[in-house]
């Protein structure tokens, strides 16, 4: 049957009257009679029959009713967007593939604030490992956070937060025997931090504009090994203003401002666009910057193609 008999069906039947039914459709009177009369083959009952100066429903038509106006707010239902989405009846795996600096201080918050509304909820938090390739085409991954790049084109992203990067070294390394300048820094042994074993960067750049080099003298994969080597060793790592000052202390660390003048690190998220509209998906997401602002600076970015 024409989805749209259904509509002229209801207003018919809410109404009890040809006249009212069309303005209520925008249509005339004479289509919404002859609508009116392929609902009463259609149906094999007249539904609406003269009573004096007006027309009163029959009772298969008092059947109809409120089947026929449940099932039309359940059309709607369906092609509305978040219409009728209720966090707390989500049952959903998300998977999220984050930095472990970023992760260490996310987990957390951000699991205490999905379970509060949606207890049926899991969370799957993957290394960067499928950084750089379709995984968020493909569906392995919901959100990516992190610093953003090498994403395929049709990807959106969300700034979060930017945050300055630090120097961090055991509490009695000879570097706060006195004031940090960039000529001590550089005279540092330090702890590259890669993935991919890459040893400069833009620290490096910074330092070859003053006519400094700094020696790596060790590659790690992760912040967190680099955290745990500086604890126990002379040499130098890099970290973000303000990212675990708890554990940074518990491990006898120190952070220092670098004697360098870089531009802050820009940390977002970047998800697929076919989960743009779903609502399930846009409630994760906001959870997600939130956790991640909460747990950082509080300046927010803007967002391409939300």
């Amino acid at each position: 049957m024409d989805l749209n008999l259904l509509r002229v069906l209801d207003a018919l039947l809410q109404e009890n009257s040809v006249t009212r039914a069309a303005e209520r459709l925008g249509t005339s009177p004479a289509a919404t009679s002859r609508a009116l009369a392929r609902l009463r083959r259609a149906v094999g009952d007249p539904l609406l029959v003269r009573a004096g100066q007006g027309l009163v429903p029959t009772p298969r038509a008092v059947e109809l009713r409120d089947e026929v106006g449940a099932l039309l707010r359940g059309c709607d239902d369906v092609l509305r967007p978040g219409a009728g989405f209720e966090a707390v009846h989500l049952q959903r795996t998300f998977t999220v593939q984050a930095t472990d600096l970023l992760l260490a201080g996310l987990a957390g918050p951000l699991t205490e604030r999905i379970r509060a509304e949606a207890p049926e909820v899991d969370v799957v938090f993957l290394p960067e490992a499928l950084e750089g390739g379709p995984a968020l085409r493909e569906g392995a991954v919901d959100v990516e956070l992190g610093v953003l790049g090498d994403l395929d084109p049709e990807i959106r992203t969300q700034s979060l937060v930017q945050r300055p990067l630090v120097g961090v070294a055991r509490g009695g390394h000879p570097l706060f025997r006195k004031r940090i300048d960039a000529r001590r820094f550089a005279a540092a042994d330090h702890i590259g931090i890669s993935r991919h074993g890459k040893r400069l960067g833009p620290i490096d750049h910074a330092l070859a504009e003053r006519g400094l080099r700094r020696r790596v003298a060790v590659v790690v994969p992760s912040h967190t090994s680099a955290m745990l080597l500086a604890r126990d060793t002379d040499l130098v790592a890099l970290t973000l203003t303000g990212c675990l000052p708890g554990p940074t202390a518990a491990l006898g660390l120190r952070t220092f401002p670098l004697p360098l003048d870089l531009p802050p690190i820009d940390l977002g998220m970047a998800w697929h666009p076919r989960n743009s509209a779903d609502p399930g998906h846009r409630w994760f997401r906001e959870h997600v910057a939130a956790a991640v602002q909460g747990v950082s600076c509080p300046d927010r970015g803007r967002t391409k193609g939300s």
